[in-house]
This record gives structure tokens, sequence and C-alpha cells, in this order.
């Protein structure tokens, strides 16, 4: 089949699952893992190419094949050699996604802590169960902001939270970045939109995390993205191999063509 044709396929299949977004990941994880590595970068270019086309389906199968390489390695047995595979392609814009790079700003997770001490004085376990079953919305408001990871989870896991909450949270700096990564996982709140953009913007975020994220913005954002000197500048690249358009002319791959 032809490498555009079978993303297109790839996208439908992936829409038309139920299960919520967990279950689509792992899917598109599985789908990827039954191919070879050559095939899969090419898959990654052709999926970025029709999403930026506005294809139907496309968006949603890109978000869940991303979320897939960054969530399910353990799934897809060849990720670590897919940069490799890309740069001997000359696939630039599927090499922009593998980042191995600290992120630009860290907090320090001792002034973390104590930050999370003077806020609160309850045992983590009761700080936990708060954040997932509390009705007051000041509370929950002040749970969702602490830096342990395992209360942001279950604050994310909250009913009455509400998405300008979980954006805020995703936009704060400083911060440490589990707070981040558990929102990039949440199956709820990561594919949102103005989340997804907020994490992509913060610059505590790994750049790893962030470019899978650079490729689901829309044009306003990419080009916000490249002038935003606080962003890494690897994510600036990626907008900006984005913008440039090379994915929007796909890419006609010789039938003998073969990749080790």
């Amino acid at each position: 089949m032809d490498p555009r044709d079978q993303a297109r396929a790839l996208a439908r299949r992936l829409q038309a699952l139920g299960g919520g977004a967990e279950v689509v990941r792992r899917a598109a994880a599985r789908e990827l893992a039954a191919l070879h590595p050559g095939e899969a970068t090419e898959l990654l270019r052709q999926l970025m190419a029709i999403s930026r086309e506005g294809l139907p389906d496309a968006a949603a199968g890109l978000q869940a094949v991303l979320a897939a390489l960054q969530l399910d390695g353990d799934v897809i047995p060849f990720a670590p050699q897919l940069l490799r595979l890309a740069r001997l392609q000359e696939l630039e814009e599927v090499e922009a996604l593998f980042v191995d790079a600290p992120a630009r700003q860290e907090m320090d997770l001792d002034a973390a802590r104590r930050a999370d001490a003077l806020a609160f004085s309850d045992t983590l376990g009761h700080l936990k169960t708060k954040a997932r079953i509390t009705r007051d919305p000041d509370l929950l408001s002040r749970l969702v902001h602490v830096s342990h990871p395992d209360v942001v989870r279950n604050a994310l896991l909250n009913a009455r939270l509400t998405e300008p909450l979980v954006v805020g949270v995703a936009a704060k700096r400083p911060c440490r970045p589990e707070p981040l990564l558990e929102i990039y996982r949440s199956p709820r709140w990561g594919v949102r939109h103005a989340v997804r953009r907020a994490l992509a913007f913060n610059p505590y975020l790994p750049p790893a995390v962030g470019a899978k994220l650079v490729p689901l913005l829309n044009d306003v954002d990419l080009r916000e993205l490249v002038v935003d000197l606080q962003v890494h500048e690897n994510l600036r690249r990626q907008a900006e191999l984005l913008l440039a358009g090379p994915a929007l002319q796909p890419l006609r791959v010789p039938q003998d063509r073969t990749l080790h």
C-alpha cells in the first residue's frame, strides 16, 4: 500500500475505535510495532503531512501515534532506532520528534517540596484522597497545583476539575516536570488543544515530550512558538520545519527501497 494511503487507513481505524484515548493509544502502539522500522518512520511522516492538510481523522490518529511513541515503548521494541533511521532517511520532521535534551528550566525538588509543605500539612494519603473526591472548587484549585505527581494524578480524575484550571497548571512557572507529565498522560485532559498548547510552551516540560506535542499545534501556535525564546530551541526548530511545509508534499518512495 502507498505510504500516504497507509497513513490515512491507520488514522481511520484509530478514529473508529471506542474505549477512550488510552485504548486508542495502545492500539496505535500495536500498529507501529507490526511495521518494519523504516516503514514506521515513513508512516510518521505521512501522518504529520495529512494532519497538516486537515484530512479527516488525521489529527486524532497522529495524536494517538505520537503519544504511543512517548508512553508505550514497551510495545514498540524498535522505538530507540527511529531517530537513527530518520537521520539516514533525511526525514527532518520525523527526526525532530526525538529530542534527547534537558528541559530549558527546572525547579529544584526541595524547593517544590517546601512549597507543598507550606500549603498543606496533611499526609500524602489524605491529599490524594481530597484531590480525587473534594467538591470544594477552591480546595481543588489548590490541590491541583501541588508538585507531587500522585496528588495531581488524583486531582485530574476529579469530576469538578475544569479546563481553565488544568491549563493553568500546564502553564505554571516555575514548576516541577512531574505534574506536567501527569497532565500529558491524562486521557481526559492531555487530548485538549488548550492543554497541549500550554504544555508545549512551558520551558519546564522535558523537550522529549514537547516534541510529541508540537506537530499537534495549529499554524498560529507554531508561529508563536518559533519566536518564543523561553521555549527549547529544538522545539522552535521543529515548529519552523512544520511551517515550512515540506511534509505537505508526499514523498514517493521507490518500491525497491529498503532500509536497515
